[in-house]
C-alpha cells in the first residue's frame, strides 16, 4: 500500500472541503479501495501497482468496447447499425464520479522498448508523450461514466469521444524520470447535456511517495456511433458533500470560459489599460516626431515576426483516434514540442514548462493532412515567455489551409529573456492575448 494511505481514518475527515481537497480526498479514497481490494485477491503481489491496468491496455479496451478493431483500411467499418441503440436522455441512470474514477500506468520500469519512446536525452519523461496519455486516459473516464442499461450484451457502446479542450495544466518542480513507471489517475467532475469535464493526475514515486507530475481539465464532446451529431451522457448523482463540491466547480468553471470567450480580445477591442500599453509600445517603437511608417526596434527587443519557429508534419494512421482523424493527444505532443524547441532558442538556455492553458480543438484533422504547426514568442516578462502555437491544415492540391487548433504555453529560462514586441496591430492583438494568458497563468 502506498505511504501514508493505511493510516488515514475517513471517518473523521471533514465534511466539506476546498475543490483541491476534495479531488484530492476522493481520489485517496478510491486508490485506497482498489489497494485492498487488489490485496485481498492477489496476495503474492509485491507492488500495489500490479493491480492497474497500463495505458496500452486501456486503450485496447476502449477499442473492443466501441466496436473497433486494429489495422487501418481507406474504407472504416461503418457504425451505423449502432445508432438504434443511442439512448434518449430520460433513459440513462445517474452516476456518481467513484463510478468514473480509474487509475492507469506506465510501465517505464519494466519496458525498455517503451522507455525509448517517451525518455529525453537527459533521462526524463518526455511531456509530451505524457500529454498524449493523458488525452486518453480522459476518454477512458468518460468511457467508465457511460452507462446504457438496455444496451444487449455484446453490442458495442453507440458512442464516440471528442476532446473539445483543455485547460489550466500546471506542473510542479517534479522531473518525471523515463526509468521510473508513472502513475495516471483522473475521474469525470462535470457533465452537461453531452460534455463532460475529466480531471487527470500525473504521479511518480519520489523518495518512496507518490509525487504530483501535473494535473489537466479536458473537456470532452460525447458523439453518436457514427460522429455526426451530440449524443447525451449520463448526468452526475453527488455521492457525498465532496462530490457536490467538485460538481459546483465545474459549473463555475464552464460559466467563467463562457465569459473568457465572450470577452477575448479577437472579439471586443481592448480594454482601457490594454488601450493605454499599445500607445506606450508604440510610442517605444517609433523614432521622434516621426510621422511615416518607420519603426525602431529598443535595445534587447526583438520582433514578434522574427521569434518563431514552424515545422509540416505529415500525419499517418498510426496517429488516429477511433473515429478515423488524428488523435487530439499526437497534436498536443507536436505542439508542445515545437513550443519547446521555440523558447529553448529563443532564451539560449534550457527553458522548464510552468503551466498550459486553452487547448482548443476547433476542427477535426484527416489522417491525410499535412499539418503546419508555427510557435511564436507572443508576451515576455523578466525570465518568462508566453508562447502561441498555431496548427493549420494544409490541403497539398489548392494550397488553402485551415486553421484547427490553437495552444498557450508558460515557459520560464535561467535569466531574464529578451523582450518582445509587436510591429504590426494583428501581432499586438497577439501580444496582448498572451499577456492576458501569462497573466492567469501566475495568478
Amino acid at each position: 500500500m502506498s505511504p501514508g494511505l493505511k493510516f488515514i481514518d475517513f471517518s473523521i475527515m471533514p465534511v466539506l472541503l476546498g475543490a483541491g481537497s476534495c479531488r484530492r480526498f476522493l481520489k485517496t479514497r478510491m486508490l485506497r479501495k482498489m489497494t485492498i481490494k487488489h490485496y485481498s485477491s492477489n496476495r503474492r503481489s509485491n507492488s500495489p501497482d500490479n493491480q492497474y491496468s497500463t495505458i496500452a491496455e486501456i486503450k485496447e479496451k476502449m477499442m473492443k468496447s466501441f466496436g473497433l478493431e486494429p489495422g487501418y483500411t481507406t474504407e472504416p467499418k461503418s457504425r451505423e447499425e449502432l445508432l438504434k441503440y443511442q439512448p434518449k436522455f430520460e433513459d440513462l441512470p445517474a452516476r456518481s464520479m467513484q463510478d468514473s474514477f480509474s487509475s492507469a500506468i506506465i510501465p517505464l520500469s519494466t519496458d525498455a522498448v517503451l522507455q525509448d519512446k517517451y525518455i529525453n536525452f537527459r533521462g526524463f519523461a518526455r511531456l509530451g508523450r505524457l500529454l498524449e496519455d493523458m488525452d486518453l486516459f480522459a476518454a477512458w473516464c468518460c468511457h467508465r461514466h457511460l452507462k446504457v442499461p438496455n444496451l444487449p450484451e455484446g453490442v458495442p457502446l453507440p458512442y464516440s469521444i471528442v476532446t473539445v479542450l483543455v485547460d489550466r495544466i500546471d506542473f510542479t518542480s517534479v522531473s518525471p524520470n523515463g526509468t521510473q513507471d508513472i502513475r495516471l489517475s483522473g475521474h469525470v467532475s462535470w457533465v452537461g447535456s453531452s460534455s463532460m469535464e475529466v480531471v487527470v493526475w500525473l504521479e511518480q514515486v519520489v523518495n518512496e511517495e507518490y509525487q504530483k507530475i501535473t494535473r489537466a481539465l479536458f473537456l470532452m464532446a460525447a458523439r453518436n456511433a457514427t460522429n455526426t451529431a451530440a449524443a447525451p451522457v449520463n448526468p452526475i448523482q453527488p455521492a457525498n458533500e465532496e462530490e457536490k463540491v467538485i460538481l459546483a466547480g465545474g459549473a463555475d468553471r464552464k460559466k467563467q470560459r463562457q465569459i473568457l470567450s465572450a470577452q477575448s480580445v479577437f472579439k471586443v477591442e481592448p480594454n482601457a489599460e490594454e488601450q493605454s500599453l499599445i500607445y506606450q509600445l508604440y510610442k517605444r517603437t517609433t523614432p521622434v516626431e516621426q510621422t511615416g511608417q518607420q519603426r525602431l526596434l529598443p535595445p534587447n527587443c526583438i520582433w514578434m515576426h522574427d521569434s518563431f519557429q514552424m515545422s509540416t508534419i505529415p500525419s499517418f494512421p498510426e496517429h488516429r483516434n477511433q473515429n478515423n482523424t488524428v488523435f487530439g493527444g499526437f497534436l498536443m505532443r507536436s505542439a508542445l514540442e515545437i513550443s519547446w524547441a521555440t523558447a529553448f532558442l529563443y532564451c539560449k538556455a534550457r527553458p522548464q514548462l510552468e503551466h498550459i492553458s486553452d487547448i482548443s480543438f476547433q476542427k477535426p484533422v484527416s489522417v491525410n493532412s499535412f499539418i503546419k504547426m508555427t510557435a511564436y514568442v507572443v508576451y515576455t516578462k523578466e525570465n518568462y515567455l508566453q508562447i502561441m502555437t498555431v496548427a493549420e491544415v494544409l490541403d497539398a492540391y489548392t494550397g488553402s489551409r485551415v486553421t484547427t487548433n490553437a495552444f498557450h504555453y508558460t515557459f520560464s529560462a535561467p535569466d531574464p529573456v529578451t523582450e518582445v514586441l509587436p510591429r504590426s496591430y494583428h501581432d499586438t492583438m497577439w501580444y496582448i492575448n498572451g499577456r492576458r494568458k501569462f497573466k492567469a497563468s501566475r495568478g
